[in-house]
Parts: C-alpha cells; structure tokens; sequence
C-alpha cells in the first residue's frame, strides 16, 4: 500500500537541513508520496526509513540505463498520458541484423546507422541501438557478428537468441557496452540473469501471456536483479495496443511492480502487409509506452516518420520547443545583408528562415528571447516589444556585426516599428509581410528597390 507524504515525513529526520533540495521534510515526503524523487537524496535517513520506504519510494517503472556513457535511457515514468506531465524518456530505435544476412549488406547496414541523422527542430537524431538477431542458429557466427558491430558503430546491442550459449558469448564479447540479451525465459532465465549480470547487460524475459512474465519478473525480482525489459507476445495490432496499455497501467495505478519496467518490441516484415504493417506497429509501440522498438531493416522514409512522431510525443506539451536567442546567418549573408527580426518559438523560426534561404537571398536573423513563443502569442505576453527587440539586439552587438541599418518585423506586430527606432536609434525599421509565404516576394522587392 502507499504511502501519503505524511506517513512518509514521520520516518524523516524532520530537520530541514534542505540538503536533498527541497525546502522542508514535509515538502521531500510529498515528492517522495508522487514517486519524483529517490530516497538516497536524504543524506540523513535513518535503515528504518530506509527499509520501510525503500520499497514505497521506488517509481512505478524502473530506470534502465545502456550504452557505454549510460546515454540511453528507458523507462521512469510516473504518467499514461503526455499531458498529465511529460514522459521521460523516449522509445529508443534498434535497427536489426541477421547473422545470416550477407556481409556485403551488414557491412552497408552498419555504415548507414553509423552515420545517419535526422536534423528536426534543431535537435540532430541518431539511430539509438543495433539489434543482432541469432538466425542461422550457429553461435560462432553471432558472437562474431555482435563484436563487429559493436565496434563498427559503437552503439548498444540488442542481442536476441534461442540459443543461452549464443548470448552468453555474445555478452562477454561485448562487455562495457551495456547491452541487452534477448530473451529469456523460464528455463533460461537463471542463466543468462547470471550472464547479463556478470556483463553488466540488461535482460529482457518473455513468457506466452502477462501472467507467465509476471511469475518471471518476480522471481528476478526475487533474486536482486531489477535491470529487465518486458518482451510481451502479441500477434496482432490490437493485442500490442492493449497488453502495452495494461502493463503500464497495472504498473502505475496498481502499484504492480513486476510490470514496472520498459518493454521491448521486435518487429518482423510481414509479406502481405510489408512496410506499412511494420510502421503501423512502431507507430504504436511509439505511442503506447515502447521502450526499445527493433525495426526489421534499414528504411530512411520509414526512420524519418518515426523519429519525427517520437519527436513531437516526447517533448514537454508545458513548454514550447525553442531554438537558442542569437542573430542566425540565413545562408552566407555580407555585413550588409538585410536583418529580419522573429520569436524563438522552434517551428517560427524553421519557417521564416526557411522562406527567407528560399528567396534566395542571404540574410541575417535576429531572435531574442520570446520564452518560445509565437510572434502574436510573445507580442500579447509582452515579450516581444521595441523595447526588448532593441535590448537583446544592443546587448548581442548587433551594430558590430553587421553595416545594415534596416531591420525587418513580422506584419503582424506592425505597431512596435516606432517603439523599435526609438530603441535602436540610427535604425530604419520595415514592416515585413504577415504570412511568412510572403516573405520570399518581399525579399525581392527589397533588394529591387535597394539596386535601383
């Protein structure tokens, strides 16, 4: 049963010495109650704080850590859905190889996740893990296809076998890269815990329904070992939707700790329903709590529509995507090149730069500080004004870098123009066009009357 903050403060030092970061006891028992922060920040809790709240203040799922740099990390989340708060971290992508695939092709696939990246919103974007599938059951083969990877991209393995030998082998060839074996089962699950332990691996454990990987989860449980990812096996769209619906669900308005842990999804190409089937079910792992999601092959359109939804689901719907307030070059502008003014609200500033490279007409932009909103939206709020225009632009140093003393402003916040020279004296200010389609015409308008 849980417990309330004020169950939770009574076992505290009741000191508030604000060592853990909050300001009383009773405000660390609240957030220890909602499950946001660890016991171990109390640096003065008593072994029967520690024994009794051990267990209460545990998230409802767990965090997992891979990678060399821990830099992946799946699980801790505290909500179902995105606007209660915000999820926290993101469904990693695998791309998987066969040990039976050719070597030309593997050596291809490799190069491709090695260097692939998706530019979105000023965020660049990799490709998180390498799945190596143990196909032709040999497992000299898959041990040597799990080093080569490994030291080809250096990313984490997904290793996945039927084989205990093969993943035992394949763990220790690729030790220090905090991989995952795959997947263990009631028979096996003893020993690779042992290898995926000794390794310092994650393991995931599988059973037919929820009942057998629940028995499983608490018999690792059972054992100390807590670092597991959930493989469920679903065999239709529907039944993925809904057993990842209510593992999270148990796992969070239950208080079922052997399903507090992320999952993981392997996705297989299916003759009648190809590539859309496959997009389909990542799409849904995606959506509905995935922690690891193994695409069958390499598919830049299938990747870009993935990582892009994965993208907009895992950003804060509390706080707009913002791009950093500076002065940005909008191709290879010259000291005087036209100087437009915009917010630093994320999708603002892709289209406007977007519609000014598009005119063909290199330029500068100015962006302040907007607390990533749009231009109506920061004007209203008062965080886009002549006043603080002039401010950000006087303290960026802007009359050094640049010769041009005429500065454009979106035609929809027209009224700041005079409130604007009157901050940047020596400055013309121009009123742009409303919609930034219109902005490419009006570049080339402006330069027409400048070279007459």
């Amino acid at each position: 049963m849980a417990l309330t903050g004020l169950q939770i403060q009574k076992l505290l030092p009741r000191t508030n010495c604000k060592e853990c970061g909050s300001n009383t006891c009773l405000a660390f028992a609240m957030q220890l109650a909602a499950k946001k922060v660890n016991l171990s920040q109390c640096p003065y809790a008593s072994d029967e704080a520690k024994r009794i709240l051990g267990a209460a203040a545990e998230p409802p799922v767990r965090l997992i850590e891979l990678g060399a740099d821990r830099s992946i990390k799946l699980g801790e989340e505290t909500v179902l859905y995105r606007h209660e708060k915000t999820f926290a971290h993101r469904t990693a992508i695998a791309v998987n190889l066969n040990d039976t695939d050719p070597a030309r092709e593997i050596d291809q696939v490799l190069d491709q996740v090695k260097n692939y990246q998706l530019v979105r919103s000023g965020e660049k974007i990799d490709i998180d893990m390498i799945g190596i599938t143990n196909k032709g059951g040999i497992a000299a083969s898959f041990v040597q296809l799990a080093e080569r990877a490994w030291k080809s991209a250096g990313k984490p393995l997904v290793l996945r076998s039927s084989n205990p030998d093969a993943l035992i082998g394949a763990a220790r060839a690729v030790q220090g890269s905090h991989s995952v074996l795959a997947s263990a089962t009631v028979e096996t699950a003893d020993l690779l815990r042992a290898a995926a332990q000794g390794c310092e691996h994650a393991l995931a454990i599988s059973g037919e329904d929820l009942d057998a990987i629940v028995a499983l989860a608490s018999r690792m449980r059972e054992q100390g070992f807590h670092n597991l990812l959930l493989d469920f096996q679903t065999r239709s769209l529907s039944e993925q939707f809904q057993t990842n619906s209510i593992a999270r669900r148990a796992a969070l308005k239950s208080d079922c700790r052997p399903l507090g842990y992320p999952g993981i999804k392997f996705l297989e190409s299916q003759k009648d329903e190809g590539v859309w089937g496959v997009t389909a079910s990542a799409v849904t792992e995606i959506c509905k709590y995935g922690g690891i999601c193994v695409l069958p092959s390499f598919d830049p359109s299938q990747l870009v529509t993935l990582l892009t939804l994965r993208l907009n689901l895992y950003t804060d719907p509390q706080k707009p995507i913002q791009v950093e307030p500076r002065l940005y070059a909008v191709g290879e502008p010259k000291p005087d090149s036209p100087v437009f003014v915009t917010t630093n609200f994320s999708l603002t500033f892709f289209i406007v730069s977007a519609e000014i490279e598009n005119s063909g007409v290199s330029s500068w932009l100015l962006v302040p500080e907007c607390e990533g909103m749009s231009v109506l939206t920061a004007w209203a709020a008062g965080k886009f004004s002549g006043a603080s225009i002039g401010k950000f632009a006087r303290s960026i140093g802007i009359e050094d870098r640049v010769t041009s003393r005429e500065m454009v402003i979106p035609g929809y916040v027209a009224r700041i123009s005079g409130e604007l020279e009157e901050n940047l004296p020596g400055w013309r200010v121009l009123v742009g066009p409303q919609d930034a389609s219109d902005i490419e015409s009006f570049v080339k308008t402006l330069t027409t009357k400048h070279t007459k």
